[in-house]
């Protein structure tokens, strides 16, 4: 998924020439936590609510201007860009959102909570479904056949998961169906010989 598909367009910006009260009274009337700061229409710099705070102890924080005080050299992503990427970056920099540039110009933000959704989305944890676990080998034609042995049974599969299974040699996968009576389809996985951890209806 590209970054275009969930950044947020319209994007509420703040000029370098405003003042850190300008800044945070604007963060707390929009429920936003990140700034981008627009110089006319460059792209000037990023400021989070935290860093504003961490300025107010300063004496006369309030009127210091954000030009003196944002980051110039942000981490930003482009929307051609995959999400995953955005993803790894905010978790690699430890921060809550990027500033969005193509050809150097603004054209959006991320932010954590657009890619937490975007992950709920794909894996379609918010819809009616069912879950089958399953313990596969590294042969690749394993996870094929298993997928065919569910549609055949029925079985409309939302997203599949991976993760680490207790031997070394073989891969946890978690298949997440669309609501339905799973009891058959694992009964079926298990007469192909595959290993089901666990069954959730």
């Amino acid at each position: 998924m590209k970054v275009a598909r969930r950044m947020v367009r319209d994007v509420i910006t703040i000029p370098p020439s405003a003042t850190v009260n300008d800044a945070l009274r604007l963060l707390h009337e929009s429920n936003i936590r990140h700034l981008p700061v627009v110089d006319g229409e460059t792209f000037a710099g990023f400021i989070a609510e935290t860093d504003l705070r961490q300025v107010l102890l300063l004496p006369g924080g309030n009127d210091i201007r954000i030009r003196d005080v944002m980051n110039t050299d942000p981490v930003t992503i482009g929307p051609e860009e995959n999400l995953e990427e955005a993803a790894r970056r905010i978790y690699e920099y430890k921060i809550g959102g990027l500033p969005v540039l193509e050809d150097g110009k603004l054209v959006g933000i991320v932010t954590v909570g657009d890619i937490l959704a975007a992950f709920i989305e794909i894996m379609g944890v918010l819809q009616a479904s069912s879950r089958i676990d399953l313990v596969l080998g590294e042969d690749a034609e394993a996870f094929e056949s298993v997928s065919r042995i569910i549609k055949k049974k029925g079985g409309d599969i939302i997203s599949v998961g991976m993760g680490d299974a207790p031997a070394p040699d073989k891969k946890y996968y978690f298949f997440r169906l669309k609501k339905c009576d799973v009891d058959p389809i694992a009964e079926s996985l298990r007469k192909g010989g595959y290993e089901v951890m666990s069954v959730i209806h």
